[in-house]
């Protein structure tokens, strides 16, 4: 239940990134869901791989890489869901940055306080 719920407020948090980011659009309820759940996917299979295979570039910008990478994974979800559209790479950049802000302020609301 709780793993919905994140999925679930994950997208939201997707939605309301273009309300600051006017370059982004997200057309309706679907493409968020779509997006959000492969945004999440992509953030569990493919960005690991990533930054091991370009693990002597994050090390030498002493871990500033890793934003490019997430501006990457973000950019190319874009490409993939048709109704969420990232225009270029510094929007992609940007707008990966707040999701990740977004994403971990529902994380610590959902983290168990034990």
């Amino acid at each position: 239940m709780k793993l919905i719920l994140r999925w679930i407020l994950n997208a939201v948090a997707l939605m309301l990134i273009p309300e600051i980011l006017t370059s982004i659009r997200v057309e309706g309820y679907t493409a968020a869901l779509l997006s959000a759940l492969l945004l999440g996917f992509v953030n569990a299979i493919i960005r690991p791989l990533l930054i091991l295979i370009t693990l002597p570039i994050t090390i030498l910008t002493l871990g500033l890489f890793t934003l490019v990478i997430n501006a990457l994974m973000f950019w190319s979800v874009s490409g993939l869901v048709q109704g969420f559209v990232v225009p270029d790479f510094w929007t992609a950049f940007w707008g990966a940055l707040l999701y990740s802000i977004l994403t971990w302020m529902v994380s610590l609301a959902l983290s168990d306080k034990d």
